[in-house]
């Protein structure tokens, strides 16, 4: 798929709460391709971890708060 382009799609999330997107989009790409996911499918999976730790709406401090990076824990473990 040499110079293929692929687009992720998915809805808007509307938070305050973005702080450290791009380290955790990142850090969470870079896991998947070390599990051995393909390039697509590491995004894919890192774009929906990222769009849950937004969505769980952690709010901390004042201004831009941080993701809830635990949202899986939360939502799997303890309920």
């Amino acid at each position: 798929r040499k110079g293929q382009i692929t687009w992720f799609r998915g809805d808007r999330v509307d938070s305050e709460n973005t702080h450290g997107t791009g380290c955790t989009l990142s850090s969470a790409i870079a896991c998947g391709l070390a599990r051995g996911l393909s390039l697509e499918e590491s995004v894919g999976k890192a774009k929906a971890y990222l769009t849950g730790a937004m969505r769980s709406g952690l709010d901390l401090g004042k201004g831009n708060g941080p993701l809830d990076h635990c949202f899986l824990t939360e939502n799997t473990i303890y309920s």
